[in-house]
């Protein structure tokens, strides 16, 4: 076999992977932009909606975000008076973030965006599922330390 056929890019997990990401992230953007939020803005929202206030390193690594790409994120989101963030009065090293009324009412604004999201994809229920599995699976497997 010849040695360079790995470095194919057709033999690639990290393409696929990477393509695929970028596809289904765009699918979201007709939904998001009304509302002025990016995807991974959106996906901060989706913690603090399950959560309504978290720590910032909780947050980050629910995430998977370091701090100098969460930052920014949520600079925005402040700003846009969707959350607010403070320091704990208990140790003022931890920095607690929390959803606003405003960030509340987006909510209810938003909620139908997963189904309309999984009807463009088009694909059929249990396979999508098992995507999610082996993909959360190969997340484990890859930040295990």
């Amino acid at each position: 076999m010849n040695p360079y056929e790995y470095l194919k890019l057709e033999h690639q997990l990290c393409f696929s992977l990477y393509a695929a990401s970028r596809e289904v992230i765009k699918l979201y953007k007709p939904f998001l932009d009304p509302h002025g939020l990016t995807y991974t803005q959106y996906l901060v929202m989706l913690v603090l909606w399950e959560e309504e206030k978290t720590a910032f390193k909780d947050l980050g690594q629910r995430l998977h975000l370091d701090s100098g790409t969460l930052t920014p994120v949520l600079k925005k989101l402040i700003a846009m008076n969707l959350a607010i963030k403070y320091r704990n009065q208990e140790d003022d090293r931890n920095v607690t973030v929390e959803l606003t009324a405003e960030g509340k009412a987006l909510k209810e604004k938003l909620v139908s965006v997963p189904e309309a999201v999984f009807c463009k994809v088009g694909s059929e229920a249990n396979s999508l599922q098992t995507l999610k599995v082996q993909l959360d699976q190969l997340l484990n497997q890859l930040t295990e330390k």
